[in-house]
């Protein structure tokens, strides 16, 4: 068992998440916007998070960032989880140290597969 943060503004899309996810035995852990995941990360250490990109508030690329500077968020495995497909954007993703980025609709096999090889 692995304890996910999952972080998306979207409740439709959260929940969609946490139900695969803890269908699978794992522990979720939830959270609405980045400021929200970097207390959740500092509360709870999560063993991976799986973000949205956009969020109001601060958004996962800033989380990503944000989460990196802190002592618990260093060699978490991070992964984007988001509509967008824009290079630039998954450029910045890879400069500040995103493990991943994935596309939604999110096949649930590989949301398990993933946090399974890096959790």
């Amino acid at each position: 068992m692995k304890r996910v943060l999952a972080v998306d503004d979207s409740a439709t899309l959260r929940n969609m998440l946490c139900d695969c996810l803890r269908s699978a035995g794992h522990q979720v852990v939830e959270a609405e916007n980045g400021q929200e995941a970097l207390d959740r990360l500092r509360s709870e250490k999560p063993d991976i998070v799986i973000t949205d990109l956009t969020m109001p508030v601060m958004d996962g690329l800033d989380f990503i960032a944000a989460a990196r500077s802190e002592p618990e968020g260093r060699g978490l495995p991070m992964l984007l989880l988001t509509t967008e497909t824009a290079e630039h954007l998954k450029q910045r993703a890879r400069e500040i140290g995103a493990t991943g980025w994935l596309t939604k609709p999110f096949d649930p096999d590989t949301i398990l597969r993933l946090v399974n090889q890096l959790a």
